[in-house]
């Protein structure tokens, strides 16, 4: 047995990312779950435990990864494989469709507050994420029939291999849709997630945000977008690249390494995106609309106690000032109504 230096290195990140993604996952876990118990669910808890549930699938079988990539061999029963490569394919997929729900819904919170308020329900949420794991399903079960029924395990260079080896008829099927599966799962959530990213930067970048809150939410939603490139942009080229050469590309299983760093990379972006974190640079930018309110009162009104200017200037002032203390008024609840949005 010999291990390449290519595999160290994955032996490194496998090890590395299960020593991270473990306990960054079960803390995001309990995070939701507690704030669940306590505020009611939301759309954005929904799609947060399913992605954590999908990173932690990806975990709990890291260690078959990483044995079988120190083993240059499969070990374990051959119906383990088809177990295996299931929970492994239906977590990165899986992960990109949740990162792009999660995405979606903070910039129509952002962008439409009273009417997304109106179908913010978790019912509704609940149904969506059962769709998307139904279409990632759909796509995974396609494979099965590439094997027609067998057990994923083949023979190579006097190792066994897991779902790596393929004739010219499981590729006839495999190929195509593995480019259906990077157009469909990969190419088009990443092109709604750039757009609803970009829309987000846009309309944080115009808002009366003060430069430190917009710095936070731009580093959140850019933080975001590029964690989804790294992390499934790799593998998902492969898909591309195998299906242009018309072959099972050697570096596809290398791919791989960057999908699963999402497993810790992706826990901090769902903490940075949590209600909690939002409702305080909300809830600061609330604080520093009211304290300006009363400033700005504070200030007319001694204006218009001081002066000796004629009645009639006095009127049109004291006017000027009731206008701009009820747009004052107007503003402070309309972000008011956005703070209980992200509730």
């Amino acid at each position: 047995m010999q291990v390449s230096g290519k595999d160290c290195v994955a032996l490194i990140i496998y090890c590395f990312t299960f020593l991270l993604g473990l306990p960054a996952n079960l803390l995001v876990l309990f995070v939701y779950v507690r704030k669940a118990r306590k505020r009611g669910i939301t759309p954005n808890v929904v799609y947060a435990l399913n992605l954590c549930l999908a990173n932690l699938a990806l975990v709990v079988w890291l260690p078959v990864k990483t044995l079988e990539t120190f083993l240059q061999d499969w070990r374990l029963p051959p119906p383990i494989c088809p177990i295996y490569s299931f929970f492994l394919y239906s977590s990165i997929y899986g992960s990109c469709l949740f990162i792009t729900a999660v995405t979606v819904g903070r910039y129509l919170s952002i962008a439409f507050p009273i009417v997304y308020k109106l179908y913010r329900r978790a019912r509704i949420s609940c149904f969506i994420s059962a769709a998307l794991w139904a279409l990632v399903l759909l796509h995974l079960s396609i494979g099965l029939v590439a094997e027609g029924g067998a057990n994923f395990v083949s023979v190579q260079n006097d190792a066994s291999v897991c779902y790596d080896h393929f004739n010219a008829s499981q590729l006839a099927v495999l190929l195509p849709l593995r480019l259906e599966m990077a157009i469909v799962l990969f190419i088009l959530p990443l092109i709604v997630t750039s757009f609803c990213t970009l829309r987000c930067v846009t309309l944080v970048w115009r808002s009366n945000l003060r430069p430190m809150g917009k710095r936070r939410v731009l580093a959140v939603a850019l933080s975001t977008l590029a964690v989804f490139v790294v992390c499934y942009a790799p593998y998902n080229a492969s898909h591309i690249v195998g299906f242009v050469l018309k072959e099972n590309v050697e570096w596809r299983t290398y791919a791989m390494l960057t999908s699963s760093c999402n497993v810790f990379l992706e826990p901090v972006v769902m903490l940075m995106l949590s209600p909690t974190v939002s409702r305080g640079i909300m809830g600061r930018m609330c604080g520093w609309q009211g304290q300006f309110s009363e400033i700005e009162g504070f200030h007319h009104r001694n204006t218009a106690n001081t002066t000796g200017h004629s009645g009639r200037r006095l009127n049109g002032l004291c006017g000027e000032t009731n206008f701009r203390n009820r747009m004052k008024k107007f503003t402070n609840r309309l972000i008011s109504y956005h703070c209980e949005t992200q509730k």
